[in-house]
């Protein structure tokens, strides 16, 4: 009989266990990665309270090419340019950034997505996505003088 109780009990602490473990260990992604070029120099800014923060916008590109044949050059190609919205706050990459990043440079910018609302000065409500950066890649040889 005890035995009986001692496995039931081993049973619900394993199965209890198991469940608790699950929801620790599941994982989840959230990465981006954009190689395009800088659409402007970067700004820093600082929200009173908060540490700064390094802004700049990339433009990536998407070809295609639209028509029909079987020939590799036939159709015209098309072109779909979307711009988005690099913030740096990890403190030695926000400095590297706003010092070395220029408008026109070709970088690999990997990161995060992160979606948030702000209000607009016309008092609207506006949805924003940002891509929040961990490491930048610079692939151009234009990159700011060091002063």
């Amino acid at each position: 009989m005890l035995r009986s109780v001692s496995a039931q009990v081993l049973r619900q602490f394993v199965r209890h266990s198991s469940t608790d473990l699950n929801l620790i260990l599941e994982r989840s992604i959230n990465k981006v990665q954009l190689l395009g070029r800088v659409g402007q120099d970067p700004v820093m800014r600082q929200v009173e309270g908060r540490n700064p923060v390094t802004i700049f916008s990339m433009a990536t590109n998407e070809m295609w090419r639209s028509g029909e044949g079987d020939g590799v050059h036939t159709g015209d190609i098309s072109q779909k340019t979307t711009w988005h919205r690099i913030s740096v706050f990890k403190p030695g990459l926000r400095d590297v950034a706003y010092q070395y990043v220029k408008k026109g440079s070709r970088v690999l910018v990997e990161g995060k997505l992160d979606y948030g609302e702000y209000v607009d000065k016309n008092n609207v409500r506006r949805q924003a996505t940002t891509i929040i950066a961990d490491n930048i890649v610079f692939l151009s040889d234009n990159i700011r003088e060091r002063e």
